[in-house]
């Protein structure tokens, strides 16, 4: 049977005032509107609540959770929390597609139908996104954010329900949004973020900026890739590449430190071994012919454990657990 168009977006947010109307008046112009959009409001405490509130009330297929404050922001794994508390509210049965979207984000009026036109032509397309570009800080216009074409991003990601089933859902941690890319192409599904123009949307705020700076953001990214199982060498290289990303050397510099103490720390992972081997395969391949390359070369080759039938995985656990791999050979 023909796959439908009815998708939901959950939209996990938090003392988004300064962003938000931006982003709800891009959803409400969409050129196919979403058939639910459960908008989780994680305790804030600026204009938020008013915002979403007028939102919800002119568009009947908005629902408004409120959380209660726990003081903070709380990214990586409380966003998810968050996400989950308005998935939880909704029968995935009812939608063709399953987005996470950001309350930070200006999106083009046909982003939702472009995606699920990439989806109709590749019935092995489990998540994608377009691209999201910022402001540049030094006036030089706009900028593309470092992410590559092998990952859907993480203010975006665009599931096909069927896929986000099979993969279990988001891991509850920091790294979530590679997590699950890397899983997709476990259970035998591509995984694209797409240049097109029409498809390139606004990220209002710079990716990795944290509420507690930029420098802090990237030291919880180098945290982030120890817990998913990047290798050391691997890391070393991707640390080398972003140099002169700005801020220049110290941004590089804090990546490597969060890294570095998490390989001593060493706190509990979300990912079983066999993820890490799988992991390690395509990185190992990503510095020899680079990430797209990789990446294809591993879907070719996870093609014959395709199977849009196959039966779901449990979401994961709210507590630190293994995080399955559910295709062939991986468990």
């Amino acid at each position: 049977m023909k796959q439908g168009r009815r998708y939901l977006l959950i939209t996990p947010a938090r003392n988004e005032a300064e962003f938000a109307q931006r982003t709800l008046d891009s959803v409400a112009n969409q050129s196919i509107p979403p058939a639910k959009w459960v908008i989780v409001d994680d305790g804030s405490t600026d204009a938020t609540p008013q915002l979403l509130a007028e939102f919800a009330a002119a568009h009947d297929w908005v629902e408004i959770v409120t959380r209660t404050d726990r003081g903070a922001r709380s990214v990586g794994p409380g966003v998810i929390e968050a996400f989950y508390e308005g998935l939880d509210r909704c029968d995935l049965d009812q939608f063709d597609y399953v987005c996470k979207l950001d309350l930070d984000l200006d999106l083009p009026e046909a982003y939702f139908e472009g995606l699920m036109r990439k989806m109709e032509h590749d019935p092995r397309l489990g998540t994608c996104s377009g691209k999201a570009w910022y402001e540049d800080p030094a006036g030089g216009g706009l900028l593309m954010e470092l992410i590559g074409d092998e990952m859907s991003v993480g203010a975006s990601k665009f599931f096909r329900t069927t896929c986000f089933r099979q993969i279990g859902g988001f891991a509850r941690q920091v790294m979530w949004d590679g997590i699950d890319c890397h899983r997709c192409r476990m259970n035998g599904w591509k995984v694209r973020s797409f240049r097109d123009e029409d498809l390139r949307f606004l990220h209002l705020r710079p990716m990795g900026s944290s509420h507690k700076g930029i420098l802090h953001g990237r030291a919880r990214h180098g945290r982030g890739q120890w817990l998913m199982g990047t290798g050391l060498v691997y890391m070393l290289v991707s640390v080398g590449y972003r140099v002169f990303s700005r801020p220049l050397l110290i941004g590089a510099a804090a990546t490597l430190w969060g890294y570095l103490a998490a390989c001593v720390t060493r706190p509990p992972r979300t990912v079983n071994r066999e993820f890490r081997r799988f992991l390690h395969r395509y990185q190992w391949r990503a510095l020899r012919r680079g990430k797209l390359r990789a990446a294809e070369s591993i879907e070719a080759e996870m093609s014959s454990v395709w199977d849009p039938r196959r039966a779901a995985v449990p979401h994961a656990p709210a507590t630190t657990g293994a995080c399955s791999g559910v295709a062939a050979g991986v468990s």
